[in-house]
């Protein structure tokens, strides 16, 4: 005898059973218009999610890094195993994360924060988008620790949401970042930190 899900399999079956191929999706829809100076409305935009933002000269980024972690007071921090090595200022222990060698949650939750790059950013939405590519690690590495500080260089941002994903390729586990980690009950009682960080800290490498 057939359980339900049997049953309503079948029935779903024989509902599309004179149309053999779905009907083509129509993708003229636009995929890039001008949005001005992509930097700075991404700039503001994140500003706009609560999120901490800077733009820093590339070769002052360790200098930046440094400030940020030093007016947090931060001391332990966690990265991805590939982060560039000129990333990891001194005066912070740093605990790589290795696909082969994760970090136990235990030490991302006791962390004073994680520092990642990111795959693109999208300049009119103020969102971070990472897919576990170079410089970011896995998605538990960014979720976890309570402060996540994010370098984007200026050649990540994009103007809109179609440019953004065809930059990316769809079968990475992509994680899109509007600001800290935030929620809101029913009554919009505003709860940070519940999905994710609660702090972001974004530098923009120009």
């Amino acid at each position: 005898m057939a359980d339900s899900r049997d049953v309503v399999l079948r029935r779903i079956r024989k509902a599309l059973s004179d149309h053999p191929s779905p009907p083509a999706v129509r993708r003229d829809y636009f995929r890039a218009r001008d949005v001005g100076d992509v930097v700075a409305l991404f700039a503001e935009r994140v500003a706009d999610y609560r999120a901490a933002v800077r733009r820093v000269r590339e070769d002052s980024l360790p200098s930046a890094i440094e400030s940020s972690l030093r007016a947090r007071g931060a001391r332990k921090m966690v990265a991805p195993t590939d982060l560039p090595g000129w990333w990891r200022v001194g005066e912070v222990v740093w605990s790589l994360d290795a696909p082969a060698h994760p970090l136990a949650r235990r030490v991302l939750d006791q962390s004073d924060g994680v520092l990642t790059g990111c795959a693109v950013a999208i300049a009119e939405t103020g969102t971070i988008v990472l897919d576990a590519g170079s410089a970011q690690g896995r998605r538990a590495l960014t979720l976890l620790p309570d402060y996540h500080l994010c370098v984007v260089e200026a050649s990540q941002i994009v103007g809109t949401v179609p440019e953004a994903l065809a930059r990316l390729n769809p079968t990475s586990p992509l994680t899109f970042i509007s600001g800290p980690s935030a929620t809101s009950d029913i009554e919009l009682d505003r709860v940070e930190g519940v999905h994710g960080p609660r702090n972001l800290e974004v530098l923009i490498a120009d």
